[in-house]
């Protein structure tokens, strides 16, 4: 006779956790207890739910339901606080998330060396950003991502995306809303290439796990149709579009997405996007040296975002092997910053968080291959 095939809790909302309960004898209230003690309580097994009767559990793992969170396999931690966990799901794959503490304490040290096993529990912070993945991999193929080097091996399911952040906030001890966190789907993969994981995952960090969606944000590298369903949407982060390029030609070498899905096209559902009050669009633009970084670049950029309520990050490039681009220089940086804000666009430019452990934006890929560090 053959393993059950394991079947999480997480992932399932909490119609699907009633409608669960209901088909296993139990009224329709064990349902919201269930949804109370996997997202909010975070707790590790069916045992430690105290709120269900014994015989209730007892079923539930006769019939291979468990709580079903992921694990934590390795951690890298940055010199700057920043730590990078490699996630493991139940058949074998894995992805990267990241933990990126801020405030009072949050760039001290505790004692570890870059690479070493973190003891971060007793770190000091304000506030934390979990930096989360939606793919196995990336199909999206910009030429300046380690993590486009992997391909795509598949779509996360809701319940691996809130894992995610379920398993890095157990590992701080962490309970929002008590304790602030924001969330960035900036991770591995394209969102939008998987939608419907992706919104169901988000309605449950804040329906149950207490993030709100203000302290979210979701970047796409520009799937239209999709940029017009999150507007339509009840519950949603905010949203970032990764630019990259200030015309079409430079965008179609650097992200083949844009030949499917052009700046016209990008631009004008940027323009159709409802905004909500005191919101505002982000645009993402890693700076590329001598290749996209140039006074008439950014000139380009101030054309295409004219008049849209929109702020600029400004990310110089985070190199790793394979890369064939080099970070330009501060100088470049600074100037570019600086004609975009002569024209009103505020602009910012990122700082990179964890780039010695390979875990800042557009590096997420390095304890993926055999034999990295």
């Amino acid at each position: 006779m053959g393993e059950l095939v394991p079947k999480p809790l997480v992932g399932l909302n909490r119609e699907e956790l009633t409608q669960l309960a209901q088909d296993t004898g139990q009224r329709p209230f064990r349902g919201s207890q269930l949804f109370e003690a996997v997202y909010r309580q975070r707790v590790l097994s069916l045992e430690q739910i105290s709120t269900l009767a014994r015989d209730f559990r007892d079923q539930l793992t006769t019939s291979g339901f468990s709580v079903g969170w992921p694990r934590i396999e390795r951690s890298f931690v940055s010199v700057d606080g920043t730590i990078r966990y490699l996630i493991g799901f139940a058949d074998g794959q894995s992805v990267e998330t990241v933990w990126m503490p801020e405030g009072d304490g949050a760039d001290a040290g505790n004692g570890s060396e870059a690479g070493e096993e973190p003891n971060s529990i007793g770190r000091r912070w304000d506030r934390a950003t979990v930096c989360l993945s939606s793919q196995v991999g990336c199909a999206v193929d910009c030429q300046f991502c380690l993590t486009a080097l992997l391909g795509v091996k598949r779509n996360l399911t809701a319940g691996e995306i809130v894992g995610q952040v379920c398993a890095v906030l157990n590992e701080h001890g962490v309970f929002p809303p008590r304790d602030r966190v924001n969330l960035v789907f900036m991770g591995m993969g394209e969102p939008f290439l998987n939608y419907d994981n992706f919104i169901k995952a988000v309605r449950l960090l804040v329906e149950g796990v207490g993030i709100p969606e203000s302290h979210m944000a979701v970047s796409t590298a520009g799937i239209v149709p999709r940029i017009y369903d999150l507007g339509k949407e009840a519950i949603r982060p905010r949203l970032a579009i990764s630019l990259n390029a200030s015309n079409d030609a430079l965008r179609s070498q650097l992200m083949p997405i844009n030949r499917k899905w052009n700046l016209e096209k990008l631009i004008a559902a940027a323009r159709d996007f409802p905004l909500r009050a005191r919101e505002h669009l982000l645009f993402e633009y890693v700076l590329l040296a001598d290749v996209n970084d140039s006074v008439e670049n950014a000139r380009e950029v101030v054309e295409l975002i004219r008049g849209l309520r929109a702020k600029v990050n400004l990310i110089a490039l985070n190199p790793g092997p394979g890369i064939s681009f080099r970070t330009p220089e501060e100088a470049r940086v600074l100037e570019f910053q600086k004609i975009l804000m002569a024209a009103g666009v505020t602009t910012f430019i990122r700082r990179p968080r964890g780039r010695d452990i390979f875990a800042a934006c557009g590096q997420l890929k390095r304890t993926l291959e055999v034999g990295a560090p």
